[in-house]
């Protein structure tokens, strides 16, 4: 209850008439409203202060926590057990050739390997450039590469060198807790057209990285006679070199011996290491012939090699012994591990011819049953030169362990990717030997018919490498050997671009090998092997759903291409894998791009077929292959009228050309003081939405993938273009790219000879000839013409690719669609080998 106040009254009590009180003064309303509006705008000032410092931090960490999500795994459980390639597990693919940047050499599949090898050289020779080790395509080696290679235990090499050929076999033998013991064999022979018998030294090396001990034990002063050594991965293990004979029994020829043992800070080092070292004090004297000297590893010198600042810590051991003997002459190379204790008679000698023998007979007999060549009638040599490309595939696998460098849009500058390995396949051994995303699904289409449980673990390390995003790195750099054969501008990886999921074509493969053979032992691995898969090829198709997704609904368009639209004459879309293929010549977010459509509408049937298998929910999965395999949208986002092809659609002119630039002289000035004259774009006419118009693979990706039904009335069109001479035929295969398109055989800079624009690309004819034998065997109108077809290309691309071999020596990155001749990078075992498959009509 309030108090009531009391009234004031006059002197005698009488109150006062109310009109003679006065009026208390009014409150000041002006005054208080203004204190109210002042305090209401500090309150709003503190707390804008407060959201913003709020906004601020949490901006701040959000932009940290994206920043870190590039390089932060995925966390469902890996496909692979971390101990997965270890002796424990898997000890017949502990030890292999996983070296493919060498000419021969091997390791073990761990982080930290003890890694051996050969280097050789020829000596009284020029000695610029003559000191073999990596493979290199400046060495001009008359050919090189695996005649027969099992993936597993044993393999045989011929090196063709100018004057002589050297053979490397190695057989593997079982036994112990790190992965058994192995024997190389080392034969080499003068060419029948070299003047004199060659003088060569051969340098077998060991090498540990950063963890492990070596040590040398010589005999005779400078015969390195074994290499004792200990790590953590292998235990105690030893490497004896035997002394050189003319052949198995044969008495010794006369040899000279060094030896080096040094310090290295890095694998990559080795050649360096070596190269420095050599010293030309020492004599060559065989008891018959002159006195010379040689070059040889000087034991005595202390190798002054780059980078002093390195941290001793981290400096390797590496010993290297060297034979000098002329040829021809064999030796061999003995590994026992020092845990291996009840093992046989020693794996030299007549034992080991004895057991390359029987490796040799088991091949012959497994690769007869997985292609059946024999059986289709090919000649002895067509088997022969299949088997050497199956084997160059297997033994230019390599094991990788590191780190990539990748940045994403948060990522100020680039970040180191988390460790690990990768145990993969490689396009080329002089020229890519390291993992490529959209290689290795095609890598895997042959090895999964020689080794199913091999394509397993293949695919299994790769979907491992997926971030939280559901992004792989398509192009893995993992240590400083890889990182050393890549320009620089290469080797950041960006997270928003992507590489055709290739690996589904894999999947494919093995989800039909499981239909069809369920009872098979690679089979009962199959669900298991899929339920741990899932998760990642989950989060890898929508990451390309959404982060590749197009304009419109429904669409897609590859991220990363060329943005400096001024030096390319068509700026690159390396993101799709086919690189300087013409696309709009004007980039922008309003293109739609064919070849990823088709990709997703494989990758979206794929995943629900395994979802269906796992019994997992499919119906998202089964809805998006629906709504893109239907040949309407297909159509209707696609096909061009004008051309009568699919078609890519973006902000596009044909007008262009690449001019010399214009560099102003003012009168008087020396022409040698302004910069040089590029070649820059000019642009003739503006650009405009409208289809691309260019004629070539990407044109045929909805045949290639086989998105088209048998009976469209696209068909006719598509195989009149492929049998077309003027546009795609040729008797060698069918080229990329139209001879009619105005971009045919056009240098894309003044640095960038044609890639994709007209050669011959045995990856897009293996899915070519795959696809003309699937319509030629289902009824539809064009059933006789895709098989007449089928034939004709089926046959000029075995003949070709194995005529150029034959010239060579070589299995080529690419064929020239004018002669039919190898060209690019070589030896290029990888997609080029899917010659094999078309061979044996494996698809």
């Amino acid at each position: 209850m309030g108090r009531r106040r009391k009234r004031v009254g006059t002197g005698d009590g009488v109150p006062s008439p109310r009109k003679e009180e006065k009026t208390p003064a009014p409150p000041r309303k002006e005054k208080k409203k203004k204190t109210d509006i002042g305090k209401v705008f500090i309150n709003i000032s503190i707390g804008l202060c407060i959201f913003s410092l709020i906004w601020f931090f949490y901006a701040l960490y959000m932009r940290s926590s994206l920043a870190r999500r590039v390089v932060t795994l995925h966390p469902s459980p890996r496909v692979l057990d971390a101990n997965s390639s270890s002796p424990a597990v898997s000890p017949e693919r502990y030890w292999g050739t996983y070296r493919p940047q060498v000419y021969f050499g091997m390791k073990t599949r761990s982080p930290r390997s003890v890694v051996t090898g050969l280097m050789w050289t020829r000596q009284f020779a020029e000695m610029d450039g003559n000191l073999r080790h990596t493979c290199e395509q400046g060495d001009h080696l008359l050919g090189y590469g695996w005649l027969m290679h099992d993936g597993v235990s044993f393999g045989v090499q011929e090196v063709h060198d100018r004057e002589f050929t050297l053979t490397t076999e190695f057989v593997k033998r079982m036994g112990g807790d790190h992965g058994g013991d192995w024997t190389w064999r080392i034969t080499a022979k003068q060419h029948s057209t070299a003047s004199s018998a060659p003088v060569i030294s051969l340098m077998f090396y060991a090498a540990t990285d950063v963890q492990g001990s070596l040590q040398a034990h010589v005999e005779e002063k400078n015969r390195l006679s074994s290499v004792t050594g200990t790590s953590e991965e292998l235990g105690n293990f030893k490497i004896t070199f035997g002394k050189p004979t003319a052949g198995e029994g044969a008495s010794g020829n006369y040899a000279r011996y060094n030896y080096l043992q040094t310090k290295s800070p890095g694998l990559d080092k080795l050649t360096d290491i070596v190269k420095n070292s050599l010293n030309h004090k020492f004599t060559f004297s065989p008891s018959k012939g002159e006195k010379r000297s040689y070059f040889a590893v000087d034991s005595y010198k202390v190798t002054n090699h780059q980078n002093q600042q390195k941290d001793p810590k981290m400096e390797s051991d590496f010993v290297v012994h060297q034979v000098t003997v002329q040829t021809p002459f064999q030796i061999e190379v003995l590994f026992e591990s020092g845990s291996f204790q009840e093992r046989p008679i020693q794996l030299v000698g007549s034992v080991l011819t004895d057991e390359l023998e029987k490796r040799k007979l088991a091949f012959d007999e497994k690769f007869e049953s997985s292609f059946g060549l024999q059986a289709k009638g090919f000649t002895s040599s067509k088997i022969e030169f299949a088997k050497a490309a199956l084997s160059n595939m297997l033994g230019g696998m390599g094991y990788f362990f590191g780190q990539s460098v990748v940045q994403s849009a948060y990522n100020e500058h680039p970040v180191v990717y988390p460790e690990g390995p990768l145990f993969t396949a490689v396009p080329s051994r002089s020229f890519f030997p390291r993992g490529f995303l959209w290689d290795e699904g095609f890598h895997q289409l042959l090895i999964s018919k020689w080794d199913t449980q091999l394509t397993q673990e293949v695919i299994a390390h790769w979907l491992d490498l997926i971030n939280v995003e559901g992004w792989i790195p398509r192009e893995q750099i993992l240590d400083d050997e890889a990182r050393s054969k890549v320009p620089s501008e290469f080797i950041v990886q960006h997270n928003e671009n992507a590489n055709p999921p290739t690996l589904f074509l894999a999947l494919q493969e093995l989800l039909e090998q499981l239909d069809a053979q369920p009872e098979l032992s690679s089979s009962q691995t199959m669900i298991p092997f899929l339920r741990r898969l899932y998760p990642r090829l989950q989060i890898w198709f929508e990451w390309f759903n959404t982060t590749q997704a197009g304009p419109i609904a429904n669409s897609y368009r590859w991220r990363g291409r060329d943005k400096d639209t001024n030096l390319f004459l068509n700026p690159k879309t390396l993101t799709s894998g086919l690189d300087d293929y013409p696309r709009a010549s004007h980039p922008s977010a309003d293109e739609r791009h064919v070849d990823l459509y088709c990709w997703m509408t494989l990758a979206s049937g794929i995943m629900a077929n395994v979802a269906q298998i796992l019994g997992e929910p499919h119906q998202v999965y089964e809805n998006t292959h629906h709504a893109l395999s239907n040949n309407d949208l297909l159509n209707k986002l696609h096909w061009s009228e004008n051309l009568h092809a699919f078609s890519d659609y973006g902000n596009h002119t044909q007008a262009v050309s690449l001019q010399q630039e214009k560099v102003f002289v003012p009168p008087g000035q020396p022409r040698h003081q302004f910069p040089v004259a590029r070649l820059v774009r000019s642009v003739r006419k503006v650009p405009k939405l409208q289809y691309v118009n260019a004629l070539g693979y990407v044109s045929l990706f909805p045949f290639l993938l086989q998105i088209l039904t048998p009976d469209s009335p696209k068909m006719e069109h598509i195989l009149r273009d492929i049998q077309d001479p003027d546009r795609l035929w040729t008797p060698y295969g069918m080229r990329s790219l139209s001879r009619s398109d105005p971009l045919y055989m056009k240098r894309n800079t003044e640095h960038d000879a044609p890639y994709w624009r007209g050669a011959i690309w045995i990856n897009i004819n293996y899915l070519a000839v795959r696809a003309l034998h699937h319509y030629g065997s289902i009824e539809g109108p064009h059933k006789e013409k895709a098989a007449t077809l089928y034939q004709e290309l089926r046959t000029n691309l075995i003949n070709n690719v194995y005529k150029q071999y034959m010239d060579t020596g070589y299995i080529w990155e690419q064929y020239n669609d004018s002669t039919g001749r190898g060209q690019g990078s070589h030896p290029f075992t990888g997609w080029s080998a899917l010659t094999v498959l078309i061979m044996a009509e494996e698809y």
